[in-house]
């Protein structure tokens, strides 16, 4: 089941921070959760308001005793295990707590300003898994391939994923380096191993796992949205020629486990309520999804009216003082199955999810070029290069370049909130020994 929209979400309410009240991304009605440490202090909780960041286990004393034991440690991983109520406990605590200027004196000591912290990874993943689910995207890199069957049979049928590593899930802001690995054109005899020539970004949402389910037994698509704890941005970095070469028969491997960028803040399901909306109908002709997927609640509010957008800054445009170059903007509604979809599949033959677990959505791509999701998408393959400001062009990324991904949730009579940055620069490859 969902939650609700409570007093947490109202949009008159102001916080005394004053730095909230209208900002961008992290207004009081936002409240997301992140790992940051402030300048010579450990790893630890705490929430972004404005240009704030609030430490949790400073304010231990004044939050739910479920929630207090869990402030203490340097990962997210007890706050996001603890159940649906609790979670929603905490966050309209810390509302009235940011909102009624009695408490003040007793909070302020704890905000730090943000740009004076460090940034982490939200929790221990124990696992990662990305899926596969934007249709147009599927349908987009099929196309190229396969062009009179761009989809292949079992796509409208199942939520289609793979295993991922998660070793090497960054936050955003850690630089990537290019990756070597074998690479074969089509008129070589035989592969070649170097740096790949076809680094590309894919755009995406990070689904954070809540509680925890036993081995064996399956989450229901009606308990799903339980397990659900919130939403970061997620650019799951393609070697697309390492790829081609490596990806037959069993799939992605070296082109893709190299590095994977998170944004830093968890934004909560809580603070996601406003913004849910119906899943858009599947085209005429689309199978129904099999019934253990199936919920007419989820089917109502089970989508997100959220607006994704990717842009790219290269060396040569930062050192003209040229402001970044939006590659795409799009609906987060491109998503042929849902977040409850997603966790109900994965869960459906007895696999256990556990606190901290991400899942990546898959590239999310609109159906027209200026929504596309990745360069691979946007270039044709690299036949049609994209033209950046300066008169450079890029068919994919090029050493210095940054990738930077946003998302904005908008509802009438609700707040805005934005989900910060997912960013990072790439490096060169290392020399080969």
């Amino acid at each position: 089941m969902t939650g609700s929209i409570d007093e947490s979400h109202r949009p008159d309410r102001q916080s005394w921070v004053e730095s909230a009240n209208g900002h961008l991304d992290f207004p009081i009605q936002n409240l997301p959760l992140g790992i940051f440490s402030p300048p010579l202090g450990p790893p630890r909780p705490g929430v972004a308001v404005g240009e704030m960041i609030l430490d949790l286990a400073w304010i231990a004393g004044l939050l739910p005793a479920a929630v207090a034991a869990n402030v203490g440690n340097p990962t997210l991983n007890g706050l996001l295990a603890l159940p649906k109520a609790d979670r929603g406990a905490l966050r309209r605590r810390l509302s009235d707590l940011l909102w009624d200027e009695q408490h003040r004196a007793e909070i302020e000591p704890a905000l730090y300003p943000a740009a004076d912290c460090t940034m982490h990874l939200p929790a221990s993943i124990g696992d990662y898994t990305d899926f596969y689910v934007g249709i147009h995207h599927a349908t987009n890199v099929g196309a190229l391939f396969r062009p009179d069957n761009p989809l292949l049979p079992n796509y409208k049928y199942v939520p289609i994923g793979y295993h991922g590593r998660a070793s090497s899930v960054r936050v955003s802001g850690q630089p990537v380096v290019r990756p070597n690995g074998q690479r074969k054109s089509p008129d070589q005899e035989t592969p070649s191993f170097g740096p790949t020539r076809r680094l590309d970004y894919e755009l995406e949402l990070g689904v954070w796992i809540a509680g925890s389910n036993p081995l064996g037994q399956p989450v229901g698509i009606t308990d799903a949205t339980d397990r659900f704890a919130g939403l970061s941005l997620l650019n799951d970095w393609s070697a697309r020629d390492l790829q081609a070469w490596e990806y037959q028969p069993l799939g992605p491997f070296l082109a893709k486990n190299f590095h994977t960028s998170v944004s830093p803040w968890v934004i909560t399901a809580e603070a996601l309520e406003p913004f849910r909306i119906a899943q858009p109908p599947r085209p005429a002709g689309d199978p129904p999804p099999l019934p253990y997927l199936w919920d007419d609640q989820d089917q109502a509010l089970g989508a997100f009216n959220l607006t994704l957008e990717v842009a790219l800054s290269t060396q040569r445009m930062r050192a003209a003082n040229l402001p970044p170059h939006r590659l795409s903007r799009g609906p987060a509604t491109n998503m042929y199955w849902t977040i409850a979809q997603l966790i109900t599949h994965h869960t459906s033959n007895g696999c256990d999810l556990h606190a901290g677990d991400l899942l990546g959505t898959g590239t999310i791509s609109a159906p027209t070029r200026d929504g596309f999701g990745s360069l691979f998408e946007i270039t044709r393959g690299g036949d049609q290069p994209v033209l950046l400001p300066g008169d450079e062009t890029r068919t994919f990324l090029e050493d210095g370049d940054e990738v930077i991904m946003t998302a904005r949730a908008e509802a009438e009579g609700h707040v805005p909130i934005g989900f910060g940055s997912c960013r990072a620069v790439l490096l060169p490859a290392p020399e080969l020994s």
